[in-house]
């Protein structure tokens, strides 16, 4: 069984963000046995593997996300695996999936690899004083739409639409960036963070591959600050994406106050749904430009459909099709 320090008893639906870098060299075996397992205790949400490890986020009873971790513990490898545990009132996830695929995060860089050469780890309770430091350059190394709804304060925004978009950018902003200097005279120090640290694994060994000898990222992500840090003493602002129905979460991992617009998947901010251009389930503003007429007509009677399936109780088949569209996991 879990710790009970990493089961947390706060709502009656646990969330586990996972991941962990690792060598499998069968990952398609470990397929079927963990689906299994997870379909048996009732457990939904995503969870990736390939041979470089597994990532994902699941949810469901304290009980059950104990015994699927317990199993994933049991991988090769994966004993000390990353998990951040949060709650949630109902089920953010549709169902359940087990996916092969060539990367757990996609960086489309195939000689890096994060068990080999990273960045420096940096606690939660450590991190205000780093980034503060005039010496350190802090980059936010996720999509454009989750930084949108919140970030560090001074962080830069590399406004890359994927992670893949990550390495060409930092190619191309290098010699600006690192030609900046502080007091020291030195080359800055690079700090980096994402949702939950799965990308800065990536994104600090690949820095680190380029040279940059000082690089650092937040251990456990946002996520672990968000939770551990006081709010009084945070320098997050705004709230934190999150790759699943809850949308976003602020300080203590309490949800936050936006929706997803069912036509794109962006998140929606409070002010932004009482536009005259947001329809739930049918578009919102930053997307009513990109759909026709005939497309949002089409969106809306799917989401009347499912309004109507909800009341029966059933799960209508258009909600488990998006389910099997959205955007992968990012436990980090």
């Amino acid at each position: 069984m879990t710790p009970p320090s990493e089961n947390p008893d706060r709502a009656p639906i646990c969330v586990a963000a996972l991941y962990q870098f690792a060598r499998f060299a069968d990952f398609a075996a470990l397929r079927l046995p963990l689906l299994a397992l997870c379909e048996e205790e009732g457990i939904k949400g995503t969870l990736l593997l390939a041979a470089e490890g597994i990532n994902g986020t699941i949810a469901g009873s304290h009980e059950g996300i104990a015994r699927v971790l317990a199993h994933v513990r049991a991988l090769p490898g994966c004993a000390d695996v990353d998990v951040k545990l949060s709650g949630a009132d109902e089920m953010p996830f549709h169902r359940m999936k087990v996916r092969l695929k060539r990367e757990i995060v996609t960086m489309g860089q195939p000689d890096i690899d994060p068990l080999s050469i990273v960045g420096t780890y940096v606690e939660p309770q450590d991190w205000n004083a780093l980034i503060a430091d005039p010496d350190t350059i802090v980059i936010d190394t996720r999509n454009d739409y989750e930084v949108a709804v919140g970030t560090f304060a001074g962080a830069i925004d590399p406004r890359t639409a994927t992670f893949r978009d990550f390495p060409e950018w930092f190619r191309a902003e290098r010699d600006k960036l690192l030609a900046a200097r502080g007091d020291s005279g030195k080359p800055p120090k690079v700090a980096m963070f994402c949702t939950g640290g799965i990308r800065c694994e990536k994104s600090t060994a690949f820095l680190k591959q380029e040279g940059v000898e000082d690089v650092f990222h937040l251990k456990g992500g946002i996520l672990k600050y968000l939770e551990t840090v006081p709010e009084e003493e945070s320098l997050w602002q705004g709230e934190c994406f999150v790759f699943d129905q809850r949308v976003t979460i602020g300080h203590g991992l309490v949800q936050g106050s936006h929706a997803l617009c069912h036509a794109c998947r962006r998140p929606v901010n409070a002010q932004d749904q009482s536009s005259p251009l947001y329809e739930e389930g049918v578009s919102c503003p930053a997307c009513h430009h990109e759909r026709s007429d005939e497309q949002r007509a089409s969106y809306r009677e799917r989401h009347r459909q499912e309004a109507l399936a909800a009341e029966r109780g059933e799960l209508h088949v258009g909600a488990v099709r998006r389910a099997g569209s959205e955007t992968e996991p990012d436990a980090g």
